[in-house]
């Protein structure tokens, strides 16, 4: 019998040590290998899949970058994407990608195989999303923030998840509510004065365009959202707005304390359009315009069948055209004079526009400007896919569902695809954003502009 020692193992002839035949010690690695080989086909990769989204926080005009990492070189993958709009209407998209030979997925430099949009755009499965339920016509903006959720897909296996929180309504904004004499909103952007201003118009929709207020009040501009018909208290239709209007809205901002009375600049699309060139045209106080989707020409009255004067001045109503012209005719009593506009001018416009040949018309005001030796600087941006909504701010789903009801009383398509709307807008949100930045910071805060430059014909 063996003794044992206190504190000391125990062992058995089993417990001697296995010694491995020499032939096993050189195979030994392969068979590792081959396991891990086996291990990796069967879809069970080593490296971990990951989904990420940068940065996790952004305005809603502003990308991010979706990208995937760890996927084998080549492999395809799906990427989903899931939001609530401003009226709880859930809203979705998906495209397929090939993997890079490093084995990754960048949606800022690869287009997708398939799937809901196949062009190069970071957002893209922002833009190209569509409603997810029935009896959705179009996308609602949210109030605030919107948090869009992303899904990686593997053969139909969800694999990682990630979020992106858009902001629409940044924090230190300010809304003081216009309801005298004016109709709109002022909306103002964090911190003290005085503030670049811009009068923001729409068109024949109506109302107060708050959100594209909201927009430039992000990026540092006071922004008056002025109503001028359809809401109580002014007309219910675009006829016979009086053009003093405006003007009693321009003063109303050179007297604020938070605006820069010598900063000023007017920006509307559409009808609003049409009325932003009228203005820059009028008042010498306003000294860069933006004018989305323009005419170059007054149009009749909207949306009524009775066709009228949409403007006045002096309590005489001003002429106007029937028609959308395909070019300046500088005889036409109705025609816009944007060579006397005192300050620069940006108009943006689509080719593929279904309510009236806005990129025409741009084109027929960049000609009269020529022709006049306009002395500031003026520019027009055309996007050959887009409509109607050409270039408008905020990256969002641009899918319509159904016919929007623009100049008259007839419903029209807006016209343009989905992606060439989407595309015009990454394009042109911060040229415009760069335009009055160049335009209204390099004058002096102080001085004054009297009256109207010369009265509309």
């Amino acid at each position: 019998m063996r003794k044992t020692e206190p504190g000391a193992s125990t062992s058995s002839p089993n417990d001697s040590p296995r010694i491995l035949p020499p032939y096993l010690h050189r195979v030994a690695p392969f068979i590792v290998l081959l396991g891990v080989c086996l291990y990796a086909s069967s879809g069970l990769v080593l490296a971990a899949q990951t989904l990420t989204v940068s940065p996790g926080h952004v305005l809603a005009d502003q990308p991010a970058t979706i990208r995937v990492a760890g996927l084998q070189p080549h492999e395809h993958i799906s990427i989903q994407a899931h939001l609530f709009d401003g009226k709880a209407q859930p809203w979705a998209s998906q495209a397929e990608f090939a993997a890079d030979d490093t084995g990754t997925v960048d949606t800022s430099t690869q287009a997708p195989v398939d799937g809901s949009y196949r062009a190069v755009s970071a957002m893209g499965l922002i833009w190209s999303m569509k409603p997810a339920a029935k009896g959705v016509q179009s996308y609602s903006t949210p109030s605030g923030v919107e948090i869009v959720h992303f899904e990686l897909m593997r053969n139909g296996t969800q694999i990682s998840t990630a979020d992106l929180e858009r902001t629409f309504y940044p924090a230190g904004l300010q809304e003081i509510n216009l309801t005298g004499e004016l109709h709109g909103l002022l909306v103002l952007p964090e911190g003290f004065g005085p503030h670049p201003g811009v009068l923001v118009v729409g068109g024949s929709e109506g109302g107060t365009p708050r959100r594209p207020a909201i927009w430039l009040a992000s990026h540092g501009y006071a922004a008056l959202a002025l109503a001028y018909f359809g809401v109580p208290g002014l007309p219910q239709q675009l006829v016979n707005i009086p053009l003093e209007y405006f003007g009693q809205a321009i003063g109303w901002m050179k007297q604020r304390p938070e605006i820069a009375a010598n900063q000023l600049a007017v920006m509307g699309g559409s009808r609003g359009g049409e009325l932003a060139l009228q203005l820059g045209a009028l008042y010498p106080a306003l000294h860069a315009v933006v004018a989305y989707v323009p005419a170059n020409v007054r149009f009749p009255s909207c949306c009524s069948h009775a066709t009228a004067s949409a403007w006045t001045w002096q309590g005489r109503p001003l002429s106007y055209d029937v028609a959308s012209p395909s070019a300046d005719n500088p005889a036409d009593s109705a025609t816009i004079h944007v060579e006397l506009t005192n300050g620069p001018i940006l108009m943006i416009s689509g080719g593929d526009d279904g309510v009236w040949r806005s990129r025409e018309m741009a084109d027929a005001a960049m000609q009269r400007l020529q022709l006049a030796h306009f002395r500031y600087p003026f520019q027009h941006l055309s996007y050959p896919h887009a409509g109607h909504h050409a270039g408008e701010p905020l990256i969002i789903p641009t899918w319509s569902g159904g016919l929007s009801r623009l100049v008259s009383s007839a419903s029209v398509d807006p016209g343009g695809t989905p992606e060439g709307n989407a595309l015009s807008t990454l394009d042109a949100d911060p040229k415009v954003l760069a335009f009055l930045q160049e335009s209204l910071a390099t004058r002096p805060a102080g001085g004054t502009d009297q009256g109207p430059a010369v009265a509309p014909h």
